[in-house]
């Protein structure tokens, strides 16, 4: 098995070297931060949610990621129009099923979007991950009431399902595509302290899908990145709103010789 460090160095460089699109269809809250995150890196983002234009918009972009955070049905619609052109040129497409569990509505447009397009990675809280397959699954707002441990074997099996790749964030990440699991070790406290931290980890696994092919491989070192990076970020910041200027500046100048030394992927399932 290739070395997982440098995978992760090669695909951020990869995107600093291509700066490539990513299409958000994404929450108010986190817009800006989301954006950021991605020029921080070296991506570049743009985001679009009128029906009447993601198609055009999607077919210039590297990759797709859709966020219900703050759904509407008007954009639950719009989400599956630019998720089915997104499949039609060959684009991944990433879903954060944003409080999955916590309502009827967030439950069901989740499935919907996932029956109606094919999804390449699901990143979410173990909470948001169980729902989708476990109707008395109840979050406490967004946040998670499961541990990712509780998740893994359900995990496995629901990625079988779904023909996708669940990333399921916490203390320590796991990713699945039912076949192969890696968990990733980065990351910080802090980073549940500043909303939009885990709709930031999805449009950055975005930018990796769209320069790595493996869907398991690109999420895994996505969030071995983005946790790295908060890793960082804490050794500077004592605080939340310290911290939340620290993780855009780590975002930034961390490079791809100090991920690959910083990695902290492992193979517990193949």
């Amino acid at each position: 098995m290739p070395n997982l460090g440098t995978r992760a160095a090669r695909n951020l460089a990869a995107v600093k070297e291509k700066k490539p699109l990513i299409h958000n269809i994404t929450n108010f809250v986190v817009m800006n931060t989301t954006a950021n995150a991605l020029l921080a890196m070296g991506a570049s983002p743009v985001m679009a949610h009128c029906e009447k234009e993601v198609e055009e918009m999607v077919a210039l972009a590297s990759a797709l990621v859709l966020n219900i955070g703050t759904l509407t049905e008007e954009w639950v619609s719009a989400m599956i129009t630019a998720g089915r052109k997104a499949n039609a040129l060959n684009i991944p497409v990433v879903l954060d099923p944003v409080g999955a569990g916590a309502t009827v509505l967030r439950t069901e447009s989740a499935k919907k979007i996932i029956d109606a397009v094919d999804i390449c990675v699901i990143r979410g809280n173990a909470s948001e991950i169980l729902a989708l397959c476990n109707s008395a699954s109840k979050t406490k707002g967004v946040d998670s009431m499961h541990a990712v441990e509780e998740a893994a074997g359900t995990a496995a099996i629901l990625a079988r399902e779904l023909g996708t790749t669940l990333a399921i964030t916490g203390p320590v990440d796991l990713v699945t595509d039912g076949a192969k699991t890696l968990r990733v070790a980065n990351g910080c406290a802090l980073m549940a302290y500043v909303t939009g931290t885990g709709c930031a980890a999805s449009t950055v696994v975005g930018a990796f899908l769209a320069v790595d092919d493996r869907p398991v491989d690109a999420a895994a070192t996505a969030l071995a990145f983005f946790g790295l990076a908060g890793q960082k970020a804490a050794q500077k910041a004592a605080a939340p709103g310290s911290f939340q200027t620290a993780l855009l500046d780590a975002l930034y100048t961390l490079t791809p010789p100090e991920l690959e030394a910083g990695a902290q992927i492992e193979l517990t399932g193949a």
